[in-house]
């Protein structure tokens, strides 16, 4: 069984007005430097976000999102951020920024596996919960 490792962590949001602050959790950046381990989730609820603006365009932001596990992944097909180490590429992803795509502020947690750290962040943090009843 590998070592337990930490990990930090940020939930990337979409914020269809920032004049109105409302915002839809989409995604979860997660880095494992210990490990190399660079990766992000991305799950974009379509209705919950026409809720908030029926106007929005959808498909930029999409665009957009898509360009996040891309530059997690590196390489080539991330253009010039692509070629910076995981660390560097995890530092700007988290970046504050006044857009419609945000990030909250880094967390921290402890895993011996990342994968798996992911999915679960993903499932608690971005995915709605079912209904109880």
């Amino acid at each position: 069984m590998p070592a337990e490792c930490a990990y930090d962590y940020a939930i990337v949001r979409l914020v269809p007005r920032v004049e109105r602050g409302e915002t839809i959790n989409v995604g979860v950046i997660l880095s494992c430097p210990e490990r190399d381990y660079l990766a992000a989730r991305i799950e974009l609820d379509v209705p919950r976000l026409q809720a908030l603006d029926a106007g929005f365009d959808v498909e930029t932001a999409r665009a957009h999102l898509e360009a996040i596990p891309r530059i997690c992944r590196g390489g080539p097909e991330a253009g010039a951020l692509g070629e910076l180490p995981a660390r560097a590429r995890f530092h700007w992803l988290v970046a504050p920024r006044s857009t419609v795509i945000q990030v909250s502020p880094v967390h921290t947690g402890r895993t011996d596996d990342p994968d798996a750290a992911l999915e679960r962040l993903v499932e608690t943090l971005v995915r709605v919960p079912p209904a109880k009843g």
